[in-house]
């Protein structure tokens, strides 16, 4: 029998309260969690709980700053390389846009956040795209060539318009 079904269903009983968050991460949250329902406030692991939500910000920020980064990547990649373009390339460029926008406006605290990191964005971007193409790192322009306005437009692919994607 596998290891799942042969646990005790959930009874809705709060799980077990002493779990350290070093030792059991995912036991620890629900542990909680299922403090915080209950108003049982003295109970709760307060440093560690309010470093865990401080770390959720910049779990945001990092997010932010490595879609934009695969975002750069395939679109240099579609500039650069326009005979090898791929519907996954596109597929890609889509994804990134729209997970940004929703980041973006799930914390619009964030919007000018992917505008600070650009640069260092672009840069890792950059290393990526002439490893993955093969084409001299010297082949892609040494700053970010696209505005951000450009590089969140979903019309927005840059190069050539053909050939077509394969």
């Amino acid at each position: 029998m596998p290891k799942l079904a042969e646990r005790a269903p959930d009874t809705g009983a709060l799980p077990e309260t002493n779990v350290s968050h070093d030792t059991d991460y995912y036991l620890w949250t629900q542990a909680q969690a299922a403090l915080i329902r209950a108003g049982r406030w003295s109970a709760l692991d307060r440093e560690a709980l309010a470093e865990e939500i401080a770390d959720l910000g910049g779990s945001q920020k990092s997010e932010i700053r490595s879609r934009l980064t695969v975002l750069l990547h395939h679109l240099l990649k579609w500039e650069h390389q326009p005979q090898q373009r791929k519907y996954g390339w596109r597929a890609t460029i889509v994804e990134q846009r729209t997970s940004l926008d929703d980041l973006v406006t799930m914390s619009p605290s964030l919007r000018a956040w992917p505008a600070e990191v650009l640069g260092k964005a672009y840069r890792l971007a950059r290393v990526r795209a002439a490893d993955e193409t093969g084409l001299p790192e010297r082949s892609f322009p040494p700053d970010c060539p696209y505005t951000l306005v450009q590089i969140l437009d979903e019309r927005f692919y840059p190069g050539p318009e053909e050939p077509d994607v394969v």
